[in-house]
């Protein structure tokens, strides 16, 4: 992920706090607290990071679509004047307009597409969040000594 943070694995600060004595239940209980909060915040600041990465891809999109929007009015209003003309003057000025708002039509449905495509691409679940919590998990279940 660009400009994401790498996190690095808690460090097991007990082993070189007691040079090899033995721990007590209490200070191991204590310790696996203390990781498990600082493993809860890391976690929280990589789903944090995913979501404002998923919002921005969602407002390019809309973005295109608001595109595409103002086109359709380009449509609506260039067809109108069309109309008009052809009715006041019958075919020269009508076939311009005419012209022109097909332009503006091909212009709306290809921004519309795109617009599309770019909100299809939004994913709204913090994937990688969900992928190291589930690493965790596994790691919980089965600890490696």
């Amino acid at each position: 992920m660009a400009g994401s943070q790498v996190y690095e694995p808690i460090i097991d600060r007990r082993s070189a706090a007691h040079n090899g004595d033995q721990a007590s239940v209490g200070e191991l209980v204590g310790e696996v607290g203390r990781d498990l909060s600082l493993l809860m915040r890391q976690e929280m600041t990589l789903a944090r990071m995913e979501m404002k990465e998923e919002a921005a891809k969602a407002g390019k999109g809309a973005g295109m679509l608001g595109g595409a929007g103002y086109a359709g009015h380009l449509l609506v209003l260039f067809g109108s004047l069309a109309g008009v003309f052809g009715l006041a003057h019958l075919m020269d000025i009508a076939w311009a307009a005419l012209v022109v708002a097909g332009v503006w039509a091909v212009i709306a449905g290809v921004l519309a597409l795109l617009g599309r495509r770019k909100l299809n691409a939004v994913h709204p679940k913090p994937q990688h969040t969900m992928e190291t919590l589930k690493e965790d998990a596994k790691w919980a279940r089965h600890p490696r000594s």
